[in-house]
């Protein structure tokens, strides 16, 4: 079914609810020859570039700001760490460190991401509510303005009706507090787009959009660029991604997905998380930063 804004409403009517049911290694590898054609000529909004702290292999340290300037990228999505531990992110000491680097480099901390709830889920542990409460706090010191919520691993939605149902009660409940800090929370799962927005109208709040990873949905076999339409402005922010192969090599046509934010006028933050280093881990992210800039480049 090819997903559109009118197929949506019709669908909404019928329902009764407003929703649906159901680095550089050297000059070479910087040439980004593509699979694809020539990027789209689309005059648009601009798209900041920047990378998950995990796939720059500085999982919630201040360094990642350093490899992120170094690549030639705009900022960095920051995990929140591990919370058995207490949050490394709530002291305010590895705070300063961040503020001050992020200054110096000019490099923002764009977003937040809670990947622990792939280990220990937020529709079964009790104290995910905490943790959610414990980002919100760590946004406002940070001045960002959306927070990940992973849905993998243990966390999976798909095909768990239960497991939803507690996961949107529990965003129902924390949502008047982001809505308050001025936090979006970004909903990242194996789920299609009709299935966010399921979830999104029954919670029923914009403090609670989609985080859509362009290679997760690829992979589960989604029209991701339709989906992008689809979800117009409920989507927070991208997880830029191919599992088949570098940036503009694999079955990602980027220009398609710079078309398709376009037409939902989307202006925000595109984050490498990236699966294929056969360069190296910093060069390859190089190879596909750069790549990226040809289709986003800083002048959009």
């Amino acid at each position: 079914m090819k997903l559109t804004r009118q197929t949506r409403r019709e669908m909404m009517k019928s329902s009764g609810h407003l929703g649906l049911a159901g680095l550089a290694a050297g000059a070479g590898f910087l040439r980004c020859s593509t699979l694809w054609s020539d990027p789209t000529q689309h005059s648009g909004a601009r798209v900041k570039l920047g990378a998950c702290d995990w796939t720059l292999q500085k999982r919630t340290d201040p360094a990642a700001l350093g490899v992120a300037q170094r690549l030639g990228l705009d900022g960095i999505m920051v995990d929140m760490g591990d919370p058995r531990a207490g949050f490394p992110l709530l002291k305010p000491e590895l705070q300063k460190r961040y503020w001050a680097m992020s200054k110096e480099l000019k490099v923002q901390v764009a977003s937040l991401a809670l990947g622990i709830l792939n280990e220990l889920p937020y529709k079964s542990d009790a104290r995910a509510q905490q943790w959610v409460a414990d980002s919100l706090e760590v946004s406002r010191a940070f001045r960002t303005r959306v927070v990940l919520l992973a849905f993998f691993g243990n966390g999976d939605l798909k095909n768990d009706k239960k497991g939803t149902e507690v996961v949107i009660e529990r965003l129902k409940e924390i949502a008047p507090k982001a809505e308050k800090a001025g936090v979006t929370l970004g909903v990242e799962s194996w789920l299609s787009a009709q299935e966010h927005m399921a979830i999104l109208d029954k919670v029923g709040s914009d403090a609670v959009q989609v985080y859509y990873d362009i290679g997760n949905s690829h992979k589960m076999g989604y029209d991701i660029y339709q989906e992008i339409r689809f979800l117009g402005k409920h989507i927070c922010e991208f997880h830029a991604k191919d599992y088949d192969d570098l940036y503009g090599k694999g079955t990602i046509n980027f220009p398609e997905v710079r078309r398709a934010m376009d037409d939902i006028g989307y202006q925000g933050w595109m984050h490498i998380e990236g699966v294929k280093t056969p360069l190296g881990v910093e060069a390859s992210i190089a190879y596909d930063t750069r790549y990226l800039r040809s289709i986003f480049p800083k002048t959009a």
